[in-house]
């Protein structure tokens, strides 16, 4: 299958061929480094990787997809990941199902693979942007939690997600597919050290928020009071303001944030529990944190 005024290619059907090698590289760590490329599995993330690829090149800027590989009938069933083609100037190769299984680490393809040049940007190109809501992950290791949190932020309208320089590779395959195509929607600030980015924010007059379940505030009555100010209500003890631009600290998922790192907040804010539950699971309580954030934000619209 191929684009108008392209040559046919020939599908691709041997899984020890050197290009689907190749590919497969990427799989790995090491190899996503010396390239700065990763894959993009499934309709829903390659949908989102060509958007994107495809904006940037509007924009006059570098490509975000640089090879695309899918079956006969994934493209049928998807008609618009073969569409949204040819404006990204990408020739989409036919690969049988062992092809693509090859080249990736999943046990059941979902029919279409992206090769991607790494997206995340510098931290100074995020201050510049003047955002109001960012999540900054401490030293999180399960790719599932990180691309969980970096698609909540997504949702949540959050300007930017960064990773601290201890955290997993976000670029790892499954947390690719956490991210459900959220990768490729916001800016990503990887393998940064906290006290600088903390400086960096200060300087910006964001403040800064660290999720702890021992916290000394509570965010139902944050968020009660952001509600009450919305209403023009005198508030003579406010605690925090969470209208104001805002950086979110989450923290490792079995140890949650270091003493440290906790001393650089603000403030620390605990996500109430109300039944038996000993806590929230990193994803959730990033979710409730950065919602609340969110509400409290477009209030003032």
């Amino acid at each position: 299958m191929n684009q108008p005024g392209r040559p046919p290619a020939e599908a691709m059907t041997n899984p020890r061929a050197d290009r689907v090698r190749d590919v497969a590289k990427l799989v790995g760590r090491p190899g996503r480094l010396k390239r700065r490329q990763f894959l993009a599995e499934g309709p829903q993330a390659v949908r989102e990787a060509l958007r994107a690829h495809n904006d940037c090149l509007a924009a006059g800027g570098t490509a975000v997809v640089e090879a695309l590989y899918a079956t006969v009938e994934c493209l049928k069933k998807y008609p618009e990941l073969l569409e949204a083609a040819p404006g990204s100037r990408l020739q989409v190769r036919i690969a049988s199902e062992m092809v693509l299984a090859a080249m990736t680490d999943t046990v059941s393809p979902q029919g279409v693979v992206a090769v991607c040049n790494f997206v995340d940007v510098p931290l100074a190109e995020v201050i510049a942007a003047k955002p109001k809501l960012i999540a900054m992950l401490c030293r999180v290791q399960d790719p599932g939690n990180a691309g969980t949190v970096l698609r909540a932020a997504d949702a949540a309208g959050a300007d930017a997600v960064i990773f601290s320089h201890s955290s997993v590779d976000i670029y790892n395959p499954k947390a690719v597919r956490s991210t459900a195509g959220s990768i490729f929607h916001l800016p990503i600030v990887l393998g940064a050290e906290l006290p600088e980015v903390v400086e960096a924010v200060k300087a910006a007059g964001i403040g800064i928020l660290a999720a702890d379940g021992y916290g000394q505030l509570n965010l139902d009555l944050l968020q009660d009071e952001s509600a009450a100010r919305s209403f023009d209500q005198e508030i003579p003890d406010a605690m925090y303001d969470l209208a104001e631009p805002t950086m979110w600290l989450f923290g490792n998922e079995a140890q949650g944030l270091a003493g440290e790192e906790k001393a650089l907040a603000d403030h620390r804010v605990a996500v109430p529990v109300y039944g038996a539950a000993e806590s929230l699971n990193l994803g959730t309580a990033a979710t409730v944190c950065l919602y609340a954030s969110a509400r409290a934000q477009r209030r003032l619209h």
